[in-house]
């Protein structure tokens, strides 16, 4: 999908030095993925330190365990 954004000059170019993308279209698009992913995974640890998933079958432990 296509769209007109207004960014300003500074942020488009930390987007573009930060993601590594030297066009700006693949630096914004690359910039709100990881920010959606980041946002979704914030997400899941607040409803997993909340309890939301109360008959999650891994203790703290036991993931840390499956982690190494």
């Amino acid at each position: 999908m296509k769209i007109t954004i207004d960014i300003d000059d500074e942020i488009l170019a930390d987007a573009m030095r930060l993601t590594g993308e030297t066009k700006k279209g693949p630096a914004v698009v690359k910039a709100a993925r990881e920010f959606v992913r980041r946002q979704m995974a914030r997400e899941f640890g607040r409803k997993v330190m909340e309890g939301e998933f109360g008959d999650y079958p891994m203790t703290n432990d036991q993931i840390e365990d499956f982690d190494r």
